[in-house]
């Protein structure tokens, strides 16, 4: 007996013997240890394959749902060392930006860790996102994980919903929500996505939370005591306190859950400066400043010089306000003068805009509704004007000071600046305060008379000359 194989590329072998005198061969394939163990790793992963639908049968959608968190929230765990998990019905998507641990990755923007400034360790489970402080877990905490809205599937279905999952490590049970509205005050008007963050005294335990759509926050469970409460205007996203953003703060005493309107403005520690000085009208020069001033501050006109120069002639100031409040004040005076024009102009264009709201069919349109400016606090401006008794002198250049100007933050100081009048004025820029208040048509300009045809003149050649008689 014979035997010939190739073992290493697998190959046959042959077997040759005699039966009844007759030569035999028997052949039989030789299969390699490494081609078998493969073909058993297929055959396992064919038979655990996940089942899907066949193609070609409607489409997902629907956002994924969230089915668990672990732990349960409220739950008191006392030396954890796992992951805080949210698990979902079907795979998410990890986004096209992982998690390094930077706070740029698309999962990491979604998860808001508390008591702690850092970025967590976010991981991706296909149907699972797994949360872990990247100081590790603390003893006798009270933590708070919250996932944001934005959550998506493969399919690219984003979820509208959040979760928040709060558990101790230790500590007793949380029992306090603060409840509030943060406020833009440079627009009077809410802040949708401020960031609102509540430091637990005298610990100085951070806890941060994102304010709704219409600028308002329900944060909570936290631990009882004392809070500084903060509302952010947060800029880039990152869900910290920048130095250079808006905010605002109240303390809130233990036992107390509303915190009421936080007006976020930019504090500033050096006193406004005059950035320009350009003429308004004839009689009044517009002041614009390197930021907002106090809305509470009243000017005296006894705080301000305008001076000619080059010899520095005074001249009386008769008002120093702000620019709202200046154009409202004039803005009443011409209304009165021009009464009758605006009242025929009013009708014609109300007119106009009730045929521009309707639909080609008649039905009305809906006009989108904007948020509503607040009122509980004076609006900010970062301008004034100043009015003198003494038109201004074509050509000329005038020296402006101000003293006393405080900013937001209380820090107070004194402004000078320069306003050259122009030499040869445009109509619009010297005319006096109730020209440039007038109301204009909003139909646009009348349209132009037809002029007559002119007459044809009398035509100026000669007839010819008759013919001579023979």
């Amino acid at each position: 007996m014979r035997m010939r194989a190739d073992r290493r590329n697998g190959g046959t072998a042959e077997r040759r013997t005699e039966r009844r005198g007759v030569p035999q061969t028997f052949r039989r394939t030789v299969v390699p240890p490494f081609r078998r163990s493969a073909f058993l790793i297929a055959l396992a992963s064919v038979a655990c394959a996940r089942m899907e639908p066949p193609p070609g049968g409607p489409p997902d959608a629907e956002p994924p749902q969230l089915v668990a968190t672990v732990p349960d929230s409220l739950a008191q765990v006392p030396g954890f060392r796992g992951a805080v998990e949210f698990r979902f019905d079907e795979v998410v998507s990890e986004g096209s930006s992982p998690s390094t641990g930077t706070g740029t990755g698309d999962l990491e923007k979604l998860i808001i860790l508390s008591p702690s400034t850092r970025v967590p360790d976010v991981s991706w489970k296909r149907s699972r996102i797994a949360v872990r402080p990247s100081e590790g877990w603390q003893p006798d905490r009270v933590y708070r994980v919250e996932l944001l809205p934005g959550v998506t599937d493969l399919r690219r279905n984003r979820s509208e919903e959040g979760k928040v999952v709060t558990f101790s490590t230790g500590a007793p049970l949380p029992g306090t929500t603060l409840e509030g509205t943060v406020v833009d005050w440079s627009s009077a008007r809410p802040a949708p996505g401020a960031l609102v963050e509540a430091l637990l005294l005298p610990d100085s335990l951070p806890y941060r939370a994102v304010a709704d759509s219409s600028g308002r926050f329900s944060f909570g469970p936290l631990p009882d005591g004392d809070y500084l409460v903060s509302g952010v205007l947060d800029q880039n996203r990152n869900h910290l306190a920048d130095g250079r953003e808006a905010f605002d703060s109240v303390r809130v005493p233990q036992g107390r859950g509303n915190v009421g309107e936080l007006w976020a403005f930019v504090h500033d520690t050096t006193p406004a400066r005059i950035r320009t000085v350009t003429v308004a009208d004839s009689v009044g020069a517009t002041v614009e400043l390197s930021q907002s001033i106090d809305p509470r501050l009243r000017i005296e006109t006894t705080a301000v010089t305008v001076a000619l120069l080059p010899d520095s002639t005074p001249l009386p100031v008769v008002s120093v306000l702000p620019k709202p409040v200046d154009d409202s004040v004039h803005a009443a005076a011409a209304a009165a003068a021009d009464k009758l024009r605006a009242d025929s102009l009013r009708a014609d264009s109300a007119r106009a805009d009730t045929a521009a709201r309707r639909l080609p069919g008649g039905r009305p349109r809906a006009r989108p509704v904007a948020p509503q400016q607040l009122t509980t606090r004076p609006p900010l401006t970062d301008r004034l004007v100043v009015r003198v008794s003494r038109p201004w002198t074509p050509g000329a250049r005038y020296t402006i000071t101000i003293r006393g100007l405080r900013n937001l933050s209380g820090v107070a100081g004194d402004a000078v600046g320069t306003l050259a009048v122009p030499e040869r004025p445009a109509a619009d820029s010297l005319a006096a305060p109730r020209d440039s208040l007038q109301p204009r048509d909003s139909l646009g300009p009348a349209p132009e008379k037809a002029r007559p045809a002119p007459k044809p003149k009398p035509s100026r050649v000669k007839p010819p000359a008759p013919a001579p008689s023979r």
